[in-house]
């Protein structure tokens, strides 16, 4: 596929980076002249100088017979007029734009086609805000993955000696779980290799466990892997921008929420738009503040500033004044790698939160939704069969008849509003969505052969 990214930022520059391993045709557009050649020593793809929004550097890109344009930009006007330029100009298919500012997220009309011709907008503040937010509504879980508008969930978990399951067998979770809950461990990985999970296979300490379930099953089944952590009441967020403000208004109502903002402005102004959060104005990396807020006593330190430095340090120096987690956004991944899991409880990658929502746009077979994981080395899949037993290889098969490419497991499927768990004899149907978990992306590929339906159904 011949994509056109504009803006080789954190976010455009690791999206470019991850479409161009999978043999896609990549242009990155961007002002910035040294990250262009930065990024064409060492990727297989072609950079472009001048301004994202103007028709002839769009034309130089090659927007005439690109398939789609992904703007990336720090500009949501610059963007949006991109979307418009390749729209209005090269006819190009598919127009996906990064839109940050709830001024225009907010009326979702401005983006219909006979006005802005956006086929898909994307904030990754926005999916970084729900991905914390998830986290934070299951304490212990290190990953929270919605499918199906949030019907069933895939979650990770790492078990901890606590779990009543451990030592014991797959085939016994249903012994440890109240009656009416299922649930499917779709992978496991121990010591950083994936294990193919089947009934045989026993459930260690230090695990890190991906199951599927129902999404009001969900915790009824993290509790059969690890201790039940109590829920979460203390929030302090190191940063106050769109992030930062966006998590203090939707917890503060349930939760008891601070925000640590330095920069004396912005920390006025939600101040302001906030009911019940407290709002401090500071250095979330000073010690002394830290310990007059009480950080002793709060239950999840979230460092979400801009800056990755200062959400390290912040998120080091509260865990070691005794915050019972931290989590912080980290976007250059040589940082993540540093981390070990006693210093920091959660990484969270803002790049490949988002790349999954472009993928689905990318890759064949019907795929309504992408979650990329462990440093986008492993994906979650929601996959829509169509047709029949004639043209298609899945539908009218039980899932043990299933040829399914290696590294991949199926943890189940949605029909309608039922989730029903992958076991053996369950028949797949039309217009079933799949959830499959793939570790082993070298077989992507043979992923979106297998479901992809036949151009004789109709």
């Amino acid at each position: 596929m011949k994509i056109l990214i504009l803006g080789a930022g954190q976010v455009g520059s690791s999206i470019a980076e991850h479409l161009s391993k999978e043999n896609n045709d990549i242009t990155v557009v961007d002002t910035n002249l040294e990250k262009l050649i930065d990024m064409q020593n060492r990727l297989d793809l072609r950079g472009v100088h001048g301004n994202a929004s103007h028709p002839s550097v769009l034309m130089r890109a090659g927007a005439e017979d690109a398939d789609m344009i992904v703007a990336l930009t720090n500009s949501d006007e610059i963007n949006m007029v991109a979307c418009q330029v390749c729209h209005s100009i090269f006819r190009t298919p598919i127009k996906i734009a990064r839109v940050r500012q709830s001024e225009y997220l907010d009326f979702p009309e401005l983006f219909d086609h006979d006005h802005l011709p956006i086929d898909v907008f994307i904030s990754p503040e926005r999916l970084v805000t729900e991905h914390i937010r998830r986290l934070i509504d299951y304490p212990g879980a290190l990953q929270v993955m919605d499918f199906a508008q949030g019907i069933a969930q895939l979650v990770a978990i790492v078990a901890d000696d606590e779990g009543p399951l451990i030592g014991h067998q797959l085939r016994e979770i249903h012994n440890y779980m109240p009656e009416g809950v299922d649930a499917r461990v779709a992978a496991i990985f121990r010591d950083n290799k994936p294990i193919s999970p089947d009934g045989d296979t026993v459930i260690k300490i230090n695990d890190m466990v991906f199951f599927f379930a129902a999404k009001k099953d969900i915790k009824a089944v993290m509790k059969t892997l690890r201790h039940t952590d109590k829920p979460v009441k203390k929030v302090i967020l190191a940063g106050g921008g769109n992030i930062g403000f966006a998590l203090a208004k939707m917890l503060e109502d349930d939760h008891s929420i601070k925000v640590i903002e330095g920069n004396k402005k912005r920390s006025r102004f939600i101040a302001e738009e906030l009911t019940k959060a407290l709002v401090i104005k500071g250095d979330c990396t000073s010690e002394e503040i830290l310990f007059e807020e009480n950080i002793d006593q709060c239950d999840i330190f979230c460092a979400v500033t801009n800056d990755d430095q200062t959400n390290l340090l912040s998120a080091l120096m509260a865990k070691k004044m005794g915050a019972a987690k931290v989590l912080t956004l980290i976007s250059k991944h040589n940082y993540a790698q540093l981390l070990e899991r006693d210093q920091i409880d959660i990484a969270i990658s803002p790049q490949h939160i988002t790349i999954g929502g472009l993928l689905v746009h990318v890759r064949k077979g019907n795929m309504a939704r992408i979650h990329s994981l462990r440093n986008g080395a492993a994906e979650a899949i929601e996959v829509v069969v169509h047709g029949d037993a004639s043209t298609s290889k899945v539908i009218g098969k039980q899932l043990k008849d299933i040829n399914l490419p290696p590294g991949t497991t199926i943890g189940g499927i949605i029909r309608g509003t039922q989730v029903i768990i992958a076991h053996r004899d369950v028949l797949v149907e039309h217009e079933d969505h799949i959830i499959l978990f793939v570790t082993d992306k070298r077989n992507i590929n043979d992923v979106e052969r297998l479901f992809h339906v036949s151009p004789t159904f109709m």
